[in-house]
């Protein structure tokens, strides 16, 4: 029973804290005509958060309840994910980087504070190589996807092997891999909610995102193009990335997660918010 109360309180602490906040599901269309869908939630300087692959916008709850409080925060359910749209064109890491910039006007959102987790991180990068950093005034990578400024072959076909096994068997490889981006226990209920979830984006579209990702061999001009504030969270066995990030952006701050799993930012909410917030608050005015 002990335990069970540890697991369900951050929850109940999240619910609650959303219970006190506005928080707003809506819409809105894309210039290529697609509806995504969005939370958003407080006023104050603008933070969206974008998510990673076929993960829903609502994975930021504890972000959303906690930043609400001070801050204007928008989490988006991007193309093929959550509630949005799941159109079979624009799965790629240039349209849905529009997407972002599109949603930020919608809202007028800039300048903005733009955080991205795993897949999201190269969709950030996209957005400053395609719209400069005009509208920003920092970028927060969580735990990236595996950024590379050569060819590697050797992680395309792992990450090949990765989407065909997607393929093969969804269900059962969701389950896996779902559960495996975590290192804190969390509860079955809450799992099921994430694994359902990622299984609304279509097999075929979440192996085009892994294709569209894989298509860039080198990111570092892309890198080389921000000149904004950057914070980098990773947890320990992904640090090849995060040094990566700090050979093109010198400036970079990195902060290193040990006992937490790829979603760190559930594993370890408390601590990420504090970082965050930290890190926002040393920020120059807009």
């Amino acid at each position: 029973m002990t335990r069970l109360v540890r697991l369900l309180a951050p929850i109940l602490l999240i619910s609650s804290v959303f219970a006190q906040t506005a928080l707003k599901s809506d819409f809105f269309t894309t210039s290529d005509g697609i509806r995504l869908h969005y939370l958003e939630a407080g006023s104050g300087p603008a933070i969206i958060f974008q998510p990673g692959w076929t993960m829903p916008a609502e994975i930021w709850r504890a972000q959303i309840a906690y930043f609400a409080r001070n801050y204007h925060v928008v989490a988006l359910d991007p193309r093929a994910q959550g509630d949005s749209d799941k159109p079979a064109d624009g799965n790629y890491s240039e349209r849905r980087a529009q997407d972002i910039h599109e949603l930020q006007a919608h809202l007028h959102l800039a300048p903005a504070i733009l955080v991205g987790w795993s897949l999201g991180v190269p969709e950030l990068l996209t957005y400053v190589d395609q719209f400069g950093t005009k509208d920003l005034r920092a970028l927060v990578l969580v735990d990236s996807a595996p950024l590379r400024d050569k060819p590697d072959p050797e992680l395309v076909m792992g990450m090949l092997a990765f989407g065909r096994q997607a393929e093969t068997d969804r269900q059962k490889f969701t389950d896996s891999f779902v559960r495996s981006m975590y290192k804190k226990p969390q509860s079955e209920a809450y799992l099921q909610t994430i694994i359902k979830a990622s299984l609304r984006t279509p097999s075929n579209i979440a192996f085009a995102l892994i294709a569209g990702f894989l298509a860039r061999p080198d990111w570092s001009s892309a890198m080389s193009k921000v000149d904004k504030p950057v914070l980098v969270t990773v947890t320990a066995q992904n640090h090849a990335s995060a040094d990566l990030i700090k050979k093109h952006i010198p400036n970079a701050q990195t902060e290193v997660f040990e006992d937490a799993g790829h979603a760190l930012f559930v594993d370890d909410a408390s601590r990420f918010n504090a970082t965050l917030e930290k890190f926002v608050t040393a920020l120059p005015a807009n």
